[in-house]
């Protein structure tokens, strides 16, 4: 073919856009889509906190069975105030993995403080701390090889290096971190 026998280009109009009148307006947008499902996933996980469930609210660990005599007194307070606890025993020195993966998962568990009862060295109200950013409130607990009827235990647990807060209660006093737990709750 040559320039000759080109056929014409089509005449072109611009587009108008076709008007409704039974279409609804679109709604102004408000907020980028990302934010609107952020906003949306925030007040999801606001309601589920608010729900009432039979998950424990407070746990309580500790280092060794034989800690569960002095520890039984948390549970009992806990239940006395109608709060749900668990209590479970893993060692900070035995089993740091189970401690570290317990303490990942307290909060998705549906945990909103964890007492951790521990004697001697006293690890584990410290490696809790450091795997939760959940409240974790310490006991001191004595032993037949405490030194000092628990202080080792004691400033253990209170001498935290900062960023990783542990609170305290009275050696052997795991009645009384019951009541701050159950009024961190409450707060």
């Amino acid at each position: 073919m040559s320039d000759e026998q080109t056929p014409p280009a089509p005449e072109t109009r611009p587009l108008q856009p076709v008007v409704v009148e039974s279409d609804p307006p679109d709604p102004p947008l408000t907020a980028a889509p990302e934010t609107a499902a952020g906003e949306a996933m925030a007040e999801t996980a606001a309601d589920i906190q608010e729900l009432d469930t039979d998950a424990p609210r407070v746990g309580i660990v500790m280092g060794s069975k034989s800690d569960l005599p002095a520890m039984q007194k948390a549970e009992t307070e806990l239940t006395a105030r109608g709060i749900s606890s668990e209590t479970r025993v893993m060692s900070a020195h035995r089993d740091p993995d189970t401690v570290a993966d317990y303490a990942k998962n307290a909060r998705m568990r549906g945990l909103r403080v964890i007492i951790a009862g521990a004697g001697l060295s006293a690890a584990l109200p410290g490696v809790v701390a450091a795997h939760t950013d959940l409240p974790v409130i310490g006991v001191p607990l004595t032993s037949k090889t405490s030194v000092a009827g628990g202080l080792d235990a004691l400033l253990s647990i209170a001498q935290m290096p900062p960023g990783v807060p542990v609170a305290c209660v009275g050696v052997d006093n795991a009645r009384n971190a019951a009541v701050l737990a159950a009024r961190i709750l409450s707060a």
